[in-house]
């Protein structure tokens, strides 16, 4: 796999991507060339004689797109942007995938417009996988679209599961769609014909779901738009973050709770690496005509390692070429039922 990586997007500078990234080739021979796209003079102080290393290829690029550029600038406005000649690279099959640290609505236009979308689906989808003491659960859409349409959360449905059995290992994904009950007339308009859709699809639909579902391993891909799912997402990161401090302080409060700490610090330890985010690295934005992967802006050395991990998992399983035949038969599927329901009347 050819891996094209925008370096200038993250929080911390081009040098915890670079040598995030280097890692994660030393510990991969899928990877066939890695190519670093971004300031090349910042490249090069990020870690010293990386324009003479074996499979690694510098794109200089003169511009960065900042947290607060509009999206659709890295296509007018800043169009020698890094992150803009990292989805070039795959537009051009000069790669197979590219990752970015950087502003998300703007990677999600540059992918949109340069990429197109995958036959059969109407809109991508950010797949991010959440960590539950049982499992992992992919959550779809994490917040590309803060506006859907039901054939959207049908899409967002085929893909997850897709991408929880090659990815994630999940033979039958359980798929549900957040709602507020478990009733089928739960919801609003939305997601009461997503439901009437997803029920036609060849994937395990469980049906609604709610929130406290979602941590108590009944669900592996959950279905919702990208409103719902951001504040789900943030949420959950949040009080994660809340319990560890609320833990930590607790358990220092007086010695005998230190002892105690210090006796049971493997457990604790234990649990901070199950439920650790930079474990996964990075979200594909799935439905678009090539590989795409988006970590977060404050992305470590560790999240960037592991989310090109999830990138050469994503490749090696041929996920968009399993998407377009899934989304072909789901088409005929929900166009049987239309006409079928056409019909009875």
């Amino acid at each position: 796999m050819r891996l094209a990586v925008d370096v200038m997007g993250g929080d911390h500078g081009p040098g915890v991507v670079v040598t995030g990234a280097l890692t994660a080739l030393e510990a991969s021979d899928a990877i066939r060339e890695l190519i670093l796209v971004g300031k090349e003079s910042e490249i090069a102080a990020a870690a010293s004689g990386i324009a003479s290393r074996p499979r690694v290829r510098l794109l200089h690029a003169t511009e960065v797109v900042e947290m607060e550029d509009a999206p659709m600038d890295v296509l007018r406005r800043k169009k020698d942007s890094s992150m803009g000649r990292a989805v070039d690279l795959v537009a051009r099959g000069e790669a197979d995938a590219v990752l970015s640290c950087g502003n998300t609505g703007a990677l999600l236009a540059a992918a949109t417009v340069k990429l197109r979308r995958l036959p059969g689906i109407d809109r991508a989808g950010i797949a991010t996988v959440i960590p539950t003491p049982e499992n992992e659960f992919v959550l779809l859409d994490a917040g590309a679209n803060v506006e859907a349409k039901p054939i959207h959360l049908a899409h967002y449905a085929l893909m997850g599961s897709i991408f929880s059995a090659e990815v994630l290992g999940y033979s039958k994904p359980r798929v549900g769609l957040l709602s507020n009950g478990t009733e089928e007339s739960k919801g609003n308009e939305l997601t009461q014909e997503a439901y009437r859709l997803c029920k036609q699809l060849d994937i395990h639909f469980i049906g609604n779901i709610e929130g406290h579902d979602l941590f108590a391993g009944r669900v592996d891909v959950v279905v919702c738009d990208g409103f719902v799912g951001n504040i789900t997402l943030k949420t959950s990161e949040s009080l994660a973050k809340g319990m560890f401090r609320l833990l930590k302080r607790e358990l220092t409060a007086t010695p005998l709770r230190r002892l105690g700490a210090w006796l049971s610090r493997g457990a604790f330890q234990s649990i901070k690496r199950r439920m650790d985010p930079d474990m996964y690295g990075s979200a594909p934005l799935l439905g678009l005509n090539g590989v795409v992967f988006k970590s977060h802006a404050g992305a470590s050395e560790k999240a960037i390692r592991n989310g090109i991990r999830l990138a050469t998992e994503a490749f090696r399983h041929h996920i968009n070429d399993l998407i377009v035949t899934r989304a072909a038969d789901a088409s005929q599927r929900l166009a049987a039922v239309s006409t079928s329901s056409v019909a009875a009347t």
